[in-house]
C-alpha cells in the first residue's frame, strides 16, 4: 500500500499535533515523494503513511512539517536529491 493522503494528514494529527494545513502539506509532499518512486529506489521498501509515520517519530519534537523537513535534511544527506520534497511554507 502507497500514501493515503486523507489518513496520513488524519494520522499526523493525531500523533503530532499542528494545524490542518501543516499536516495537509505534509501528506502532500509524502503522497508527492511516493509517487516519484526516489525512496523506493533509495531505500528499497515502498513508502507508505506508516513509514512517514515512524520515520517521523524519531524526528525531535516539533510540527509535522518540522519534523517531515528533518527527515527530508536526513534522506538528502544520505542519499541526495531530496532537498525538493521539503517544506518552505504552507498555509496554517
Amino acid at each position: 500500500m502507497t500514501i493515503e493522503p486523507d489518513r496520513l494528514e488524519e494520522r499526523l494529527r493525531d500523533e503530532f499535533g499542528g494545524t490542518a494545513g501543516a499536516a495537509r502539506v505534509v501528506a502532500r509532499q509524502a503522497a508527492d515523494l511516493a509517487d516519484s518512486g526516489r525512496y523506493r529506489e533509495d531505500v528499497g521498501v515502498e513508502l507508505t503513511n506508516g513509514v512517514v509515520l515512524d520515520e517521523l517519530a524519531d524526528a525531535p519534537d516539533g510540527t509535522p512539517p518540522d519534523r517531515w523537513n528533518w527527515w527530508i535534511g536526513a534522506l538528502d544527506i544520505a542519499y541526495g536529491g531530496y532537498e525538493q520534497f521539503g517544506i518552505r511554507r504552507y498555509r496554517t
